[in-house]
């Protein structure tokens, strides 16, 4: 007996210290450590040579400090249209504005929009194309749209015959996965497949799951080809550039991003209107914390939610900022469960929204119902589990486990 609890007490010990030395090495890597696919331009620019190409991008797709349009157009590329994803080209548009097409200022080239009623590329928007290039800085998840601009794009060009090329960049949330796994019952734009909120794939990895599980419709295949990065550690968190959308404007916000989104499908103000979105909550009735903020109208909230309205809540700012010291690896259900907990009217603290940002009906419940993060968080095991076996098949870097 006391040689079996040795060999357990040095199991245990083991696992102490590898989970210690993963805790130590995760940290937040400054802009240009890793070097997003696009900058590699030997890796792909022959490819592209004498072809008529379309471009999927926004103000995230840069080489160094130049547009990738630029870039390729400097480079003697045939760029002939450009679609771009929620926020527009520039990035600057509220979430869930309708966007129009426009033409470049710069090119004079057709700008499409792949937002609104027009999700999809029309075989006239893809007529004598040769190829499509993707470059999205996406954030790693489910209801961060450009995942399903990915699809959608994925499944126009595999209709029409036409290659699509994904320049990977890193997922700035790709060290963990977590949460509720879709219920198809709540597909819809911010939620097409079955996976968690958190789904710890790159871009370009992610499009190789759409394809590998045969998830494009009417058994359409995509002819895909990922230029992967360089230098890309899954264990840490990438300093990005650029914004990837209007009220992501720091590391902060897109790492607090995945746990205060949920917000969104309730009463309570995440910070739009405010220097710091996505890094706040708050509520005007929620008296009884400590912080307080005023959301006004400005560029990306032109209709921020309690407009003028004192909102007193939480400041997670320094949270996010001491991220080592914190439990990292999973969503912080927490917040919402004390902000609920907390709100005078129970009836109108979440809305219709949180059921598809869920992707489950299930969450709502168990928060009224008074279950704690953990005993929640105990429900998702067996379909994260199962996803974890899915995810594993397309990993084109180092793993976290």
């Amino acid at each position: 007996m006391r040689i079996k609890f040795s060999l357990i007490m040095i199991l245990l010990a083991s696992c102490t210290l590898q989970f210690s030395t993963a805790q130590q090495k995760l940290r937040l890597k400054e802009a240009g450590e890793t070097i997003a696919a696009a900058n590699l331009l030997p890796a792909y620019l022959n490819q592209l040579k004498d072809k008529n190409i379309a471009l999927v991008a926004n103000q995230s797709s840069i080489v160094g400090k130049t547009h990738l349009l630029d870039t390729l157009i400097s480079s003697g590329i045939q760029v002939k249209v450009i679609f771009t994803p929620e926020h527009g080209f520039r990035g600057d548009q509220d979430a869930g504005a309708s966007i129009n097409n426009s033409r470049d200022s710069k090119t004079g080239l057709p700008i499409i929009s792949l937002y609104g009623k027009h999700k999809m590329p029309t075989a006239a928007d893809l007529a004598e194309i040769d190829l499509l290039v993707f470059d999205l800085q996406d954030v790693g998840v489910r209801f961060y749209t450009y995942i399903s601009t990915l699809t959608y794009v994925m499944e126009a060009c595999a209709r029409q015959s036409i290659p699509v090329m994904v320049l990977d960049r890193p997922n700035p949330n790709g060290f963990f996965v977590d949460g509720p796994v879709l219920d198809s019952q709540y597909t819809s734009f911010v939620g097409l497949h079955k996976i968690p909120i958190v789904y710890g794939l790159t871009i370009g990895e992610y499009a190789l799951m759409v394809n590998g599980e045969g998830w494009l419709p009417d058994g359409l295949h995509c002819d895909l080809t990922i230029i992967p990065m360089n230098n890309y550690d899954r264990f840490a968190i990438d300093k990005l550039p650029t914004k990837p959308s209007p009220n992501l404007p720091n590391h902060q916000s897109i790492y607090l991003y995945p746990s205060l989104c949920l917000f969104e499908g309730t009463a309570i103000s995440i910070g739009r209107g405010t220097a710091f979105p996505f890094q706040v909550f708050g509520h005007p009735e929620l008296k009884s914390f400590p912080f307080t903020f005023e959301p006004q109208k400005s560029p990306g909230a032109s209709q921020p939610k309690h407009e003028s309205k004192t909102c007193y809540g939480k400041d997670l700012r320094s949270f996010a900022d001491n991220f080592q010291d914190h439990h990292l690896y999973q969503l912080n259900l927490d917040w919402i469960i004390e902000a609920y907990r907390s709100f005078p009217d129970k009836d109108s603290f979440f809305n219709a929204y949180f059921e598809k940002l869920a992707g489950t009906s299930t969450l709502r419940k168990q928060i009224e119902q008074g279950m704690s993060s953990e005993e929640i968080r105990a429900s998702w095991k067996d379909e994260l589990d199962a996803y974890k076996k899915i995810r594993i098949k397309y990993l084109q870097y180092p793993d976290f486990e």
